[in-house]
């Protein structure tokens, strides 16, 4: 049922009703108090609703009442202390509300309690209740993510009764009570993710345990034997922590494990040599540690095995040959140790591989003509790998294929180009020899491709010109000879390089470019047009002799002097009569590209009238100038009769400085600039959907943009995470960091799609290192300035305050200062939770609705925890962007989170020592399949994915090829 609005007073007329159940509908309102009504109810599931407000002081008069679930709604406030007078009561659950209170230490007396579900709410930090103890009956209790810190009290150990407990995402510190594991009924035990330390306790006697997880703390020292006397254990999760030691061989031999996570600790030694022996072992996952020896014979014994991560650890020996028989074998990646030998033949063609990955071992061997017909992903850089590549049919479906610094031979067959799915080829650093086939124009979804250093010769093939997905291309140190194809005109790439090769000729216009100014290195035939370049320059004049150059001397001096006592009069009357402002306009200009370019500054120049004015403000105007074949650009001007002052000079070099290096699909473009010694332009890409403010506001809206346009939620909330992703790349992954100072949603722009890009860097400063930096002057705008800003002690938290307050005009289309009430939006979104009133009521009632009320409140609280007046108490944009569109995972289940919050905590390092966007974008890519496959096809292949993720964020060699310089 989808049933809304109030639920009826009358409904408890019903004198004899015992059990009202109306689980996951559209309720709205506060709590129905009519329901206190129902002297006889004992069941009462009003979960997964919209009810607001606070819990009324007399739901205690419930007194039969033996189950109440209120979850799942946006209850606030604190939990009514005449909780603890419902005796009867046996399960309580509260999980997933904005209560922000404390927690109620009356619940301790409810001696009747079985199941306690508190999770996912904002009570203030506080310690578990010490008397929560007194629930000698209750079984399951959920606490995960509500501020619980302090340590865990010893006396938990008395809830003899529990077999489910889940304190997880907490701030919980100290030690593991020795009495949680002292709990016989105890089956779940949930501690990931808090900042607890020492070793786990030695003794063990909850024998019963199903699933241990204590993963993400600070744990030390060992694994404690005991551990292999759980015999019901099917889930050990002790990843993230600081353990050393060996692995107890005993725990190999648990006959119910299933999934063994153990990766990133300081653990030494060997597998337990009987790992999977007993078991149907699906998952192995030792990652990052210092583990020796061969993997175990066994792991595929229960014929159930699905991935095994071991890399960067320092196996060795050959691998076992039972993985060849595994069928069921979807990922192995093993990276990053010391195996040798041969691979097992049946492991190439094993029936579900879709990802193997075996870089920078010292395998040896030839790759077979047949692989697995699901086998999508191919990483063997880094071995003794040698004969020639053979590619078969049953390649067909590799999507990326890394065998670089290898001894393959011979030359790149044909059949290469036959793999429609290709998207990443790397052949770089072996002996191949001949020339590249010429059909590559099949490689429709191609987006790198490196062949460097090998012994490829012949002509570069036209054909690549065609492959418009492609952003790497690397074909350096070959042999290489002839033209460089004119097709290469039509490509838009990152990172081109045709260096070491025998190219001749001139190279095409469109690659004259400073941004590629290493590309064309020791290439003695290649000549450029382009001063600007390292390369020798073209002669667009044939010589003529000696004698007619000697008897045109006398001539040409003449000539000379006559020209120049006429430059000497022409310029003074140019200085005595020539208008002033004519001068500057025709100038002499330099123009500076950042970008591959199809226009001059001469068609920059004619578009700059009046009529092309689309913007001004206090340090220039905005024009939109039509070119030739780029279609519209954006060019900012600052202008001025005299030499520019130092403030607007400090603000256009800031601004060149910045953009000129960012490479950010959500931050604006920068072209070109444009300077002579009175004026500066800066050429930017178009955004046909001018700025976020003129789709917001009424009043803006209908003069801005089309008719009464409104952008629906939806929209609204993809704009913003775009904005908060090109945010967290300047605080987080610029170096050094970037604070941009005037963050508001005019300086939010929009293209055709509505896709979002940060502008107006005029005011950002760069911060030398990480921490405060001292502002010499108040920026920003009125409405969005940090509390801060008096004190001009600054950091990146400023725009958090900016960005939030975006995040308030997103959700009540509301203007950031309240011209008529004198003061700002965040002033009056913090006291409209100050004073308690329901949150729908600030909401913007143009788009609110149902079916996203959830995700504007949401947002809406984000952005008064993000205009918080103590610049400590604001999220970072990390936080914000990536939690919101790559790390989703707080909807997901156990199994879920597991696995995908190792990928968020690599991909958050992404840009870290990869400078050229071009290889950034594969793993977004992979990113937004995982998301994708979390929503359509729930967990079952999370593993893999993960572990396709984190390979290429840890893959040495395809890292190297962003040593050069970016081009965007």
């Amino acid at each position: 049922m989808n049933i809304s609005g109030m639920i009826p007073a009358f409904i408890c007329d019903l004198k004899n009703l015992t059990v009202l159940d109306f689980y996951n509908n559209s309720f709205t309102g506060r709590f129905p108090v009519a329901l206190l009504s129902c002297s006889k109810l004992l069941y009462l599931n009003l979960s997964q609703n919209y009810f607001v407000g606070v819990i009324p002081d007399d739901i205690g008069g419930f007194s039969g009442l033996a189950f109440l679930d209120l979850s799942g709604n946006n209850f606030t406030g604190n939990i009514p202390a005449s909780i603890g007078r419902l005796q009867e009561l046996k399960e309580l659950k509260l999980d997933q509300n904005k209560f922000n209170g404390t927690f109620p230490p009356e619940i301790g007396n409810l001696s009747n309690l079985e199941v306690l579900s508190m999770a996912y709410n904002g009570f203030l930090p506080s310690s578990l209740p010490s008397n929560f103890s007194q629930l000698k009956q209750l079984k399951w209790f959920w606490i995960s993510h509500s501020n619980l810190c302090g340590e865990i009290p010893e006396t938990v150990g008395e809830m003899v009764a529990l077999e489910h407990l889940d304190l997880s995402r907490n701030k919980l510190t100290g030690n593991i009570p020795r009495s949680l594991f002292m709990l016989k009924k105890l089956s779940i035990l949930y501690l990931f993710k808090n900042e607890l330390s020492g070793e786990i306790p030695r003794v063990v006697e909850a024998l019963n345990l199903v699933e241990l997880d204590l993963s993400d703390n600070n744990l030390t020292g060992k694994i404690p034997d005991d551990f292999g006397k759980l015999q019901n254990l099917s889930v050990l999760n002790l990843f993230y922590n600081q353990l050393s030691g060996e692995i107890p061989k005993s725990i190999g031999r648990l006959p119910a494990l299933i999934r063994f996570s153990l990766f990133s600790n300081n653990l030494s030694g060997v597998l337990p040599p009987d790992l999977g022996r007993y078991s149907m072992l699906n998952t192995v996952e030792v990652s990052s540690n210092r583990l020796t020896g061969k993997l175990p014979e066994f792991l595929c014994n229960g014929g159930n095995l699905v991935g095994v991560a071991a890399c960067d650890n320092n196996f060795n020996g050959e691998l076992p040959e039972s993985l060849g028989n595994c069928s069921s074998l979807q990922t192995l990646w093993i990276s990053r140790n010391a195996f040798t030998g041969n691979i097992p033949v049946g492991l190439w063609t094993a029936l579900n591989l879709e990802y193997l990955m075996l870089s920078d071992n010292l395998f040896t061997g030839e790759l077979p003509n047949g692989v697995s017909r699901n086998l999508r992903w191919l990483e063997i850089s880094n071995n003794r790998f040698s004969g020639k590549i053979p590619i078969g049919a049953s390649w067909r479906n590799v999507m990326f294929f890394n065998a670089s610094n290898n001894l393959f031979s011979g030359t790149i067959p044909q059949e290469l180009t036959t793999l429609p799915l290709l998207a990443i080829l790397l052949l770089d650093r072996n002996q191949l020899t001949g020339a590249l086939p010429s059909d590559i124009v099949s490689w429709k979804s191609l987006t790198i491709l490196n062949m460097s250093q090998n012994q490829l010769s012949g002509q570069i093939p036209g054909e690549i010109g065609f492959l418009h997905n492609l952003h790497l291309l690397d074909l350096s140190d070959n042999h290489f000879s002839g033209r460089i194809p004119p097709e290469f005109s039509s490509l838009k790439l990152n990172f081109l390089n045709l260096s070491s090769n025998h190219l001749t000729g001139e190279i095409p216009i469109s690659l004259e470019n400073v941004a590629y100014n290493s590309s064309f290195l020791n290439n003695p035939g290649l000549c450029t047009r382009n001063s600007l370049l390292s390369l020798n320059l073209c002669n667009s004049n044939s010589q003529k002799s000696t004698k007619n150059s000697i008897q045109s001397i006398a001539l040409i001096s003449g000539i000379l002097a006559t020209a120049f006592l006429l430059a000497l009069l022409l310029s003074f009357l140019v200085i005595r009569f020539y208008p002033k402002k004519k001068r500057v306009l025709n100038s002499t200009w330099k123009l500076i590209s950042f970008q591959k370019l199809d226009f001059t500054e001469s068609d920059i120049l004619s578009g700059l009238t009046e009529t092309n004015l689309i913007g001004s403000g206090g340090s220039g105007k905005v024009y939109c100038v039509a070119t030739h074949r780029s279609g519209l650009v954006a060019v900012k001007r600052i202008f001025s009769d005299k030499k520019l002052n130092q403030k607007l000079e400090k603000q256009f070099h800031a601004e060149v400085q910045i953009l000129g290096t960012i490479r950010h699909l959500n931050i604006v473009k920068l072209l070109c600039c444009i300077c002579n010694d009175h004026s500066k332009l800066l050429v930017y890409e178009y955004m046909e959907r001018h700025s976020l403010d003129q789709w917001l506001h009424v009043k803006k809206r209908s003069t801005s943009v089309s008719g009464s346009a409104c952008l629906d939620w939806p929209t609204r909330l993809r704009i913003v995470l775009a904005a908060a992703q090109g945010l967290s790349y300047l605080h987080h992954d610029s170096s050094p960091p970037i604070i941009h100072r005037d963050v508001k949603s005019s300086n939010i722009l929009l293209d055709s799609a509505f896709n979002a890009k940060i502008t107006d860097f005029g005011l950002a400063r760069v911060l030398v290192k990480k921490g405060e930096d001292t502002a010499s002057v108040v920026a920003g705008s009125v409405g969005y300035i940090a509390p801060e800003y008096q004190t001009a002690r600054l950091n990146e938290k400023i725009d958090v305050y900016s960005f939030g307050v975006v995040l308030l005009e997103l959700t009540t289309g509301k203007e950031a200062h309240l011209g008529d009430e004198n003061r700002s939006l965040a002033e009056w979104a913090c006291n409209h939770m100050v004073e308690d009133r329901p949150i729908v009521d600030a909401l913007d009632k143009e788009i609110m609705g149902s079916s996203c009320l959830d995700e504007m409140i949401t947002v809406f609280k984000l952005g008064v925890k993000c205009t918080s007046k103590l610049p400590f108490d604001r999220p970072s944009m990390r936080e914000k962007s990536r939690l919101g569109m790559l790390c989703p995972y707080t909807e997901l289940g156990f199994r879920g989170r597991v696995i995908y919050e190792p990928v968020c905590k690599g991909l958050g390092n992404l840009f870290k020592g990869v400078s050229n966007i071009g290889l950034a974008l594969p793993v977004l890519a992979l990113a937004q399949q995982l998301h994708l496959s979390l929503k359509t096809h729930g967990e079952r292949n999370l593993g893999t994915l993960a572990y396709l993720a984190l390979e290429w964020l840890n893959d040495v060699s395809v890292e190297n090829l962003a040593s050069q310089n970016p081009v965007a």
